[in-house]
């Protein structure tokens, strides 16, 4: 058939290099993981090192009371691993507890919307077991940047100015960083974080006083945030204060610094589906990211080579699949260690084959999750009607906020690749400056990925102490041939497993490079629940870019699709970076002007 695309439109080249490569949602991160490579580090080093830039220079995507999802690929142990970082719900997080204070549903914001804080104990693990330097090799660009300043993105500001009246009537110890001079911080000012830059730097000073072993600084400073000062400051501000949240009433929260005391990050084997020559390696179903698998269990079924992936029947096959993937989620996903998910029934061949069955040449308004006897719950649809407020004109793929600070989520990616051929997937998240108050000691606030749980017993999502919540956090990466090839994600919520899914697509069968995938149109789909508070589905809407053509448009109106247009450049926040011999390759997404890929 051809090159159905010989002349794709791309806004920057793919990066090419046989030294390694570095891509990020923004550029000081990506050159800070770039440089840690340079000085000798390897892609894990450089991996910690750009995690800790972008909490600094990301506060609106991300934060040290988040959470993260890893997928490594080590050449040493010649195997490709998933580091959970996602904190469960402590001890005092009962749903009892939670009803007995009024609520249907876990808030959006504030203090009973707080995990455990995974990432600081990830990226200790990370550099411990599978990286090269010390602590203050990684950390001292990201303590300079919080202490000196950095240019803030449009996207921080808009943040900002949307929450600013939270932070002056409720949330003041926000205002007293996030307002300096009492007021909203201009695009493009050099902002600083100096409470956040001392919490580290004293973090660094505690692990530095253990001496000059690197295992043991490292294990040092785990000891300072899990069982020292930070723990003590966390558990403090959650038991004296009371905090204003979504619901419009102010609660105290429940986690506590034996939570944290109690809580290490696992390793464990990745989720894996062959499709065609590519192995594809998720987290499991404590993440959303098995949907993406069983998309791909469900595609597989069509003829997509030589399909038009901005034509109507390559969009309508993707979301139709999609559709199918999701309601399993909502239905089946728990944490595996409360809940028996049958996993490997979702994504087989003959569950799949019928699961397929229901996709015609008209778009499903309904919602219809599979059954496999004895497993799963009863899912109530939320119905929302309208359009979803939006944070500036971005629309989606950015942060919605709302009143008192209502959060829908997004959050930052990288992907890294050396030259030994180490590779990284991290989609670090939560602990925006959006989603609590910031503990003033610290100079950063608790996440909110609580909100993700049911205060229903009988759901596999279920609220429970020391349960991990499903997490929407979703990095991946891929083998072909047998060799390990691509790494990938994007920020995004509940869209991550969808625009991954359309950029694997398209670099799979309609062989565009990594960049022309990026940058060609998307979409995305608003059918299911979603997984932030207040849990509301658009039954049948799709959300297209404005660039995707007319013509496709129309037939997709024809076929059923409730169909809404956004921004030309408004689907997604990509990156990737690919492995081939000696070559390493990666592309960044423009849209929201801040990703970039850098290698040589």
């Amino acid at each position: 058939m051809g090159n159905i695309n010989p002349d794709p439109f791309t806004t920057r080249p793919e990066i090419e290099g046989t030294f390694g490569v570095v891509t990020s949602t923004h550029w000081i991160a990506t050159a800070v993981g770039m440089a840690t490579l340079e000085k000798g580090g390897n892609a894990f080093d450089a991996g910690v090192a750009t995690a800790f830039t972008l909490q600094v220079v990301e506060p609106h995507l991300n934060g040290p009371g988040g959470d993260v999802p890893i997928i490594v690929h080590d050449t040493r142990r010649a195997c490709t691993e998933v580091i959970c970082g996602q904190g469960p719900a402590p001890a005092g997080a009962t749903i009892a507890h939670y009803r007995s204070e009024g609520l249907e549903m876990v808030p959006g914001t504030g203090l009973l919307a707080a995990c455990v804080p995974g990432t600081f104990e990830s990226w200790m693990l990370l550099l411990r077991d599978y990286g090269t330097l010390r602590l203050r090799d990684v950390l001292e660009p990201a303590i300079a940047y919080a202490r000196d300043g950095y240019p803030l993105v449009e996207r921080a500001s808009a943040t900002i100015k949307v929450v600013e009246q939270l932070f002056r009537q409720h949330w003041k110890t926000s205002a007293a960083v996030y307002l300096p001079n009492n007021e909203v911080p201009e695009p493009g000012t050099l902002f600083t974080n100096k409470q956040l830059a001392e919490t580290y730097a004293r973090i660094l000073k505690e692990a530095e006083s253990a001496g000059s072993d690197r295992v043991s600084q490292i294990e040092s400073a785990r000891k300072a945030w899990s069982h020292g000062f930070v723990a003590e400051a966390i558990d403090k501000f959650c038991r004296t204060q009371e905090v204003m949240d979504v619901t419009g009433s102010p609660h105290r929260g429940v986690l506590r610094g034996d939570d944290m005391a109690r809580w290490q990050p696992t390793v464990e084997a990745p989720l894996t589906y062959q499709y065609g020559r590519y192995t594809v390696c998720k987290a499991a179903v404590w993440s959303q990211g098995p949907v993406m698998l069983q998309q791909l269990a469900l595609l597989k079924g069509f003829d997509l080579d030589g399909l038009d992936p901005a034509g109507p029947e390559f969009i309508h096959l993707q979301t139709e699949c999609a559709k199918l993937a999701f309601a399993d989620r909502e239905k089946f996903y728990g944490d595996p260690n409360f809940t028996e998910v049958p996993i490997a029934t979702l994504l087989s061949d003959a569950y799949n084959d019928e699961r397929r069955k229901l996709i015609s040449d008209k778009a499903s308004l309904e919602f219809v999750p599979g059954s496999v006897e004895g497993f799963g719950s009863v899912v109530k649809l939320r119905r929302q009607e309208g359009h979803r407020e939006a944070v500036g004109a971005m629309g989606a793929g950015e942060p919605t906020v709302g009143r008192f600070g209502e959060v829908r989520g997004d959050t930052v990616h990288f992907d890294i690749i050396d030259q030994a051929g180490n590779m990284i997937s991290a989609t670090p998240s939560g602990g925006w400056l959006q989603s609590s108050p910031v503990i003033p000691e610290l100079g950063f606030c608790l996440g909110s990925r609580a909100q993700m749980f049911w205060l229903e017993e009988d759901h596999p999502a279920a609220l429970a102490p020391g349960k991990r919540p499903r997490t929407t956090l979703s990095p991946t990466m891929a083998w072909r041939d047998g060799e390990p090839y691509l790494a990938w994600g994007s920020p995004g919520g509940d869209q991550q497993d969808q625009w991954t899914t359309q950029f694997f697509l398209r670099h799979v069968h309609a062989k565009m490079n990594l960049q022309e995938a990026i940058d060609a149109p998307a979409w995305h789909s608003e059918h299911f629940p979603i997984s932030f508070w207040p849990r509301t589905a658009r039954p049948g809407v799709l959300v297209l870019e404005n660039r995707v053509p007319k013509t496709t448009v129309n037939s997709l109106k024809s076929r059923g699709h409730i169909v809404e247009m956004g921004p030309d450049w408004s689907e997604g926040r990509l990156t990737a970076a690919a492995k081939v011999g000696r070559r390493r390759r990666a592309a960044a997404n423009p849209r929201g002007m801040q990703g970039y890929a850098a290698g040589r």
